[in-house]
């Protein structure tokens, strides 16, 4: 079993993102190797590199195939947002022996679009040619998208970090059938580690909906969680502590055995928090057989 945990930011991010995760999973005594991705290292308050407008998903999963390269074993990708996509695509290489999605983007293939992902993007998506330009949230929209579920106070700091991101990659994330590179492609049969998906039911900008497509696409080596009282930004809302212990014991029962579990399918009922207050949904969710499935309400 290895104990190393190679730890992917989402879009807007940086290193910073993974504070809490990275010390609290050293302290369980896992090796955290936290990822920058390329172009992402302008302070905020800087013009963005000239490179990043026109970066392609393609050029970070190679940047961090290198990294990987680098380290002494194949480690337990960790990836939130856009980060749990390149999860996906270097697992699909056979890069790593586990694979914890936290709120990921989602592939080729995998329907995303809802009213609140559309609001999340809008101011981007209106400016002409934003896919081959450097695009930055306003404070309004990141707090909607991505900080809602942070105290006030927290969200104009969380906020102050946050730099800008390729719109190329924006591009190739959200309008998927209209790119020719398919540079979010990934061939589920490619992924053979065991898959932790982690949605949250107040996600915007990725939908618990969408996190459970995810999950069913890698259905053959897959385990699916919600998180009722959190959204976007799970690695350090009130109660992170929390979803970092359940991936912690995921992890615990699940990479040890160095081979996939065969997985059941069994029917679950939540609330959603982005519909009117008592909004009932039904969806499907994927546990190990003999293992767990878990819903917070």
């Amino acid at each position: 079993m290895t104990d190393t945990i190679f730890m992917i930011h989402g879009m807007w991010g940086g290193p910073w993102c993974w504070e809490h995760y990275r010390r609290f999973f050293e302290r369980a005594g896992y090796r955290c190797v936290v990822a920058s991705l390329p172009y992402h290292g302008s302070p905020p308050t800087a013009d963005p590199d000239p490179r990043l407008g026109s970066a392609s998903l393609i050029d970070y999963v190679a940047a961090l195939e290198s990294e990987l390269a680098q380290l002494d074993t194949r480690p337990i990708l960790m990836g939130h947002s856009m980060g749990g996509l390149l999860g996906q695509m270097l697992a699909a290489r056979g890069l790593c022996s586990a694979l914890v999605l936290l709120t990921p983007a989602a592939p080729a293939g995998v329907v995303a679009v809802t009213p609140s992902v559309i609001r999340s993007f809008w101011s981007i998506q209106r400016s002409w040619g934003f896919w081959r330009k450097p695009a930055r949230l306003g404070f309004r929209d990141a707090v909607y998208a991505l900080l809602h579920r942070l105290p006030q106070g927290q969200q104009a700091d969380a906020y102050e970090r946050l730099v800008a991101e390729s719109g190329r990659v924006i591009f190739e994330i959200g309008y998927w059938p209209l790119d020719s590179a398919r540079a979010s492609r990934v061939a589920a049969s490619r992924v053979r580690c065991p898959v932790l998906v982690v949605g949250a039911n107040a996600d915007r900008i990725v939908p618990v909906s969408v996190a459970w497509r995810v999950a069913r696409k890698y259905r053959h080596v897959a385990s699916f969680m919600a998180f009722a009282n959190h959204a976007h930004w799970i690695l350090a809302e009130p109660g992170w502590e929390e979803v970092a212990e359940h991936v912690e014991n995921w992890l615990a029962r699940h990479c040890g055995s160095g081979r996939a579990a065969s997985f059941s399918v069994e029917d679950v009922v939540g609330e959603s928090s982005d519909g009117p207050a008592g909004t009932s949904y039904s969806r499907r969710c994927l546990r190990p057989r003999g293992g767990m499935c878990l819903h917070r309400d």
